[in-house]
């Protein structure tokens, strides 16, 4: 079971009056991207689940280490008497002031509950009575209770914060609060009763439903809202939340006494018992609800959740879908007016005995729906980079917090369109009675979990019905409660303390698989998240006519972000009547998958972590290391002078007696005979040991170049090309031009602008400026057949403007910025510089040099 704090746990209010904590969530938007007006915070859970986490207030203490442990009432190290104790102390001050006001918000929040019951228990015995006395006592079990123990200890701690000194004690009110836990126990204990007659009464009673939905919470003294509008179901669960957040503070008041404080035994046994029962009541609740009752008494349980884009009337939709146990509905978010209560509109359903997955042959051609232009997708993806760089920035400097949520927003605004736009794989179901709907999805994987969870629950005896609108507005209203996933999954949903992931490279060698039950053509695809959700980056040769395939292939994955690496198990079709009409490629049969968490402990080692996945009764054997992006940036010139790698390229064309370095005629020759319609030439990555094995024969001058580049497979054809100029001791456009180009792409003036991109061009050496134009005029060629490489000018910008420009380890510590930061203002100018001339009319070397006359080399 998850606890409280990773399913998004609400902050402490205080800190959200210090510190604007900022997140745009699934609520903020409708289905098609339109921003909708927020309402109050809803507490949507419908099953409490108490969590002893120590998640404290973030900005008031350093983060734990090991965040799941449980709170210990030993203090942490460094807080010995007398150590620091001032700056403690006002800590102190800071933690209480903050709990005092968040606990006057709570009174508020329990009185607005409590206000409805006097005039409801006064109708209960009149002829016409909206509840009877047994629900209302169900409903607000205890809650009188709570309101008084509370506003007893509010009563005697506020004199205390606002008459603040160094000797001031308040532990024995603590120790109070602590002792009085019993009567959460029993709140606890009738929870999930009070909200099912809750639930029931308002589908039953009309006035008692306008009750439940508008309940008005006063705001704090000093705040200019006097009311919010908060349903009942909202703050039934504000105790439960209560409890946990008073153990929290618990644990921050005592992190910031010192232990020869008169009330730090006091506050130690008040963390105690609070823990105790915290773990008393996590032991005794059940999980939380996840299923609905029909009206005709049966149990129609939610299995699985998610947000998916469906092509709908030919656009993109982004939608939120319901895998019950008998039915599939899609739903979006209804738009609501401030404090409303946030509800889904149902778009369609399909009854499980009546839903289909058409095979290819059967399946009608989609809508045409034009796909997004890649360049497009990366210039979101820089957008998102840049405001991600700027609210660091903003964060670092302490900047005004509507500037920090301005560009949030702007941020969540390019992710949700990178969101929509990016997926491509088809997943299309199909009702018998019906229509066809068509679903796109960034990954296999993510296809084929929906896939197997619906046939899993088709193969119960299941029947075909119909939903009357009465029988439909129940189970869509339902889904807002029973939703798992409660956020679109973009980063700007993450909380500032989540892991923002891994930046740099991934390095993992498949090796083989077993289990399989008869023999097959067989090959793996790796799959990693970017910018909240998957791509497939790389995938194995197809190993032929086997039970045990021995791939042992290396591969190096560029991470941006990355928290997960999925390995999917394909058997090879080649039955070409099995062809996918959505997008005409040939279906490949699953025959397993697994994920695994890339935990950055395991993972950054400079030693290789082999691990096994186990999918479907198939194991599949890996290893894997990680490179941080810092580390792979650095250029180092080769010792032995006598090879390729690693060497200037003025050493090398002169040793060769050439304009152009072979290695790179050679490369961009096989590139173009049988490399340049291949898909996601230059972006997928070739096989590492192909590589290696090509860098060792171009190093060594092997006289079988040619017989080998003939046989190896292109991609480490192409990865080897990128490898050469990676490896540079210095990137082909020089480490003393970096500076100029940086300069001259952010020109607004554009003949400006090309006078000095041309000026810096001639400004280069010969054999640099060769190389660049005859590998400028390669790319253009690639770029030529981008309907069927879907390499774009941008594609091939994005992944060769970092491994011409990026300067080499000495000039470059001024210029790069945190690891995470992997598309920094420097990356996005490079490939800018890339793109530049890669969209620039041919440049021909006589031509520049024709020019050299009338322009100085001075740079």
């Amino acid at each position: 079971m998850e606890p409280l704090s990773h399913r998004g746990l609400p902050r402490l209010s205080w800190i959200d009056t210090l510190y604007s904590n900022f997140s745009y969530g699934a609520d903020d938007y409708d289905a098609e991207g339109n921003e909708e007006q927020k309402g109050p915070p809803e507490g949507s859970e419908t099953m409490p689940y108490i969590d002893e986490s120590p998640t404290m207030s973030p900005q008031l203490s350093a983060r734990s280490q090991g965040g799941g442990d449980s709170i210990s009432p030993t203090p942490p190290e460094g807080l010995a008497p007398g150590v620091e104790a001032g700056k403690g102390l006002e800590m102190r001050k800071l933690v209480l002031s903050g709990f005092l006001a968040s606990e006057e918000i709570y009174i508020n929040q329990l009185e607005a509950l409590l206000l409805p019951m006097k005039p409801l228990k006064a109708t209960a015995t009149t002829s016409q009575p909206v509840l009877t006395i047994q629900q209302i006592e169900t409903i607000f079990y205890k809650i009188q209770d709570i309101y008084e123990i509370h506003k007893e200890f509010y009563d005697n701690l506020c004199p205390k914060v606002q008459q603040w000194d160094s000797q001031v004690t308040m532990g024995h009110l603590f120790q109070k609060l602590a002792s009085q836990l019993g009567v959460y126990k029993a709140f606890v204990d009738n929870y999930k009763v009070a909200l099912e007659t809750a639930e029931k009464c308002s589908q039953s009673n009309n006035q008692f439903q306008k009750i439940s939905e508008e309940l008005k919470v006063k705001g704090p003294k000093d705040s200019r809202d006097s009311h919010t509008s908060v349903t009942m179901e909202a703050l039934l669960y504000k105790p439960i939340d209560r409890v946990t957040r008073s153990t929290l503070v618990l644990h921050d008041l005592l992190k910031h006494t010192p232990v020869d404080h008169p009330d730090y035994p006091l506050l130690q046994d008040a963390l105690r018992i609070s823990q105790n029962f915290l773990s008393s009541i996590n032991e005794d609740i059940d999980p939380r609800r996840t299923a609905v009752t029909t009206p005709k008494g049966e149990t129609r349980q939610l299995v699985k959740d998610g947000f998916l884009v469906e092509v709908s009337e030919g656009s993109r939709k982004l939608r939120h879908v319901f895998l019950f146990t008998d039915v599939l509905l899609c739903a979006k978010l209804k738009k609501t007016s401030a404090g409303k209560h946030q509800q889904y509109d149902c778009k369609w359903y399909i009854p499980l005995a009546d839903l289909v997955f058409p095979s290819p042959e059967e399946s009608e051609a989609s809508p045409q729906v034009h796909p997004f232009p890649d360049h497009e997708l990366e210039d979101m993806k820089m957008k998102i980079s840049a405001l991600k760089s700027e609210i660091q920035k903003e964060k670092a400097n302490k900047g005004q917090s509507r500037a920090i949520e301005r560009l949030k927003k702007k941020m969540f605004e390019n992710e949700f369109l990178l969101l929509l736009n990016s997926p491509t794989i088809p997943f299309r179901i199909h009702n018998r009675n019906g229509k066809s709907y068509l679903f796109l999805l960034s990954s296999d994987y993510e296809r084929s979990e929906w896939r197997e969870a619906i046939q899993k629950l088709q193969k119960k005896d299941l029947q075909a019905f119909v939903l009357s609108s009465v029988e439909l507005q129940v189970l869509t209203g339902s889904c807002f409660k029973l939703r798992t996933v409660h956020n679109i999954p973009v980063t700007s949903n993450k909380d500032d303390d989540e892991s923002p992931g891994l930046y740099g490279f991934l390095h993992v060698i498949v090796h083989s698989a077993k289990g399989f039950k008869q023999s097959a053509n067989l090959y793996c695809t790796l799959e990693v998240d970017s910018f909240g959700y998957f791509v497939s980056k790389a995938k194995t040769r197809v190993f032929r006519d086997t039970t045990e395939p021995k791939w042992d292939e290396e591969f190096e994955i560029e991470l941006e972000g990355s928290q997960s690496l999925r390995i999917l198990c394909y058997e090879k079709c080649y039955d070409k009547t099995k062809v996918n009409k959505d997008n005409n490629e040939i279906v490949d049969k699953i025959m397993g998958k697994g994920q695994i968490q890339l935990d950055p402990q395991t993972v950054e080692t400079k030693n290789w972590h082999t691990d096994v996945i186990e999918m479907n009764g198939i194991k599949v054997e890996f290893s894997m290391k990680f490179t941080s992006r810092d580390m792979s940036l650095k250029r180092t010139p080769s010792k032995k002078q006598s090879g390729v790698f690693g060497v200037k390229i003025s050493v090398v064309t002169k040793r060769e007696r050439s304009k152009v370095p072979y290695i790179v005629r050679q490369c961009v020759e096989e590139v173009e005979k049988r490399g340049i319609e291949e898909v996601g030439i230059y972006r997928i990555s070739g096989v590492a040991t192909d590589i290696q094995a090509l860098k060792a024969v171009f190093d060594a001058n092997n006289k079988d170049i040619l017989l080998m580049l003939s046989d190896m497979d292109i991609n480490a054809i192409a990865g080897t090309l990128k490898l050469y100029f990676r490896e540079l001791p210095e990137p082909l456009l020089t480490d003393r031009l970096y500076p100029a180009f940086m300069e001259g792409i952010a020109l607004s003036d554009p003949a400006a602008k090309e006078n000095c991109m041309m000026h810096l061009l001639r400004s280069l050496p010969d054999p640099n400026l060769i190389t660049f134009l005859f590998l400028l005029e390669h790319l253009k060629r690639v770029a030529e057949k981008e309907p069927i490489n879907k390499m774009s000018l941008h594609n091939l910008a994005t992944v060769f403007g970092p491994t011409l420009l990026r300067p080499s380890e000495v000039e470059s510590k001024a210029h790069l910025t945190s690891a995470a930061d992997i598309w920094s203002h420097d990356v996005m100018a490079q490939v800018q510089v890339l793109l530049y001339y890669l969209q620039h009319p041919p440049i021909s070397f006589a031509e520049l040099k024709r020019n050299t006359l009338y322009f100085s080399t001075d740079v």
